[in-house]
């Protein structure tokens, strides 16, 4: 089809199109998702970092409060001590694992920005399909398959409709934090551990 034979709203679309356009917003979204990798990434390092230290001084508490028990008298506050360090250690535990989880989907979010790079890279290689809309939305089409999270969809569509980096990572954020993701995750947004 030419754009003569096009609807009017259409060819204008086509008419205003230009691969570089295309080019500047599949970079927009590869520095959005590569903001937000960092951000979490910070976030899951300083939780692991205080889990951790958390972990050592309870495993300090249980050594101390075995030496101090001296008696089979003590023996039943020493269980209660016990048992009060054991569930602090668990919750602990359980934050790491959760930090260890959200580091994973930052590996994976960085592997979709380095494919989404690559993918643009080839098209831009390719002079038949560089100046075609149709390989330019495959390959938007390609990169928006590969999200898990709809905080990533939600933000790259809001990329493809010309937002600003700022705005896309505010609205991810937004979008990010109204859900109670450390806690519960009822959504449909996937957290594979390794």
């Amino acid at each position: 089809m030419s754009t003569s034979d096009m609807p009017l709203d259409i060819k204008d679309s086509y008419d205003d199109w230009s691969h570089v356009q295309e080019t500047i917003t599949m970079l927009y979204l590869a520095v959005c998702q590569i903001e937000n990798s960092i951000s979490e990434s910070n976030h899951s390092v300083d939780k692991l970092t205080s889990s951790f230290t958390e972990l050592a001084e309870h495993s300090r508490e249980v050594d101390n409060l075995v030496l101090e028990l001296d008696s089979a008298d003590q023996l039943q506050e020493f269980k209660q001590k016990i048992s009060q360090t054991t569930l602090e250690i668990q919750q602990k535990v359980n934050q790491a694992i959760t930090a260890f989880q959200f580091y994973d989907r930052i590996s994976q979010r960085l592997d979709h920005v380095a494919s989404s790079l690559e993918q643009t890279s080839e098209l831009m290689q390719n002079p038949d399909n560089l100046n075609s809309p149709n390989a330019w939305q495959d390959v938007q089409n390609n990169v928006k398959s590969s999200y898990s999270m709809e905080a990533e969809r939600i933000m790259f569509e809001h990329i493809m409709r010309g937002a600003t980096v700022k705005e896309a990572l505010e609205i991810y954020k937004h979008h990010f934090d109204s859900q109670d993701t450390l806690v519960t995750d009822d959504t449909d947004d996937e957290i594979e551990l390794f």
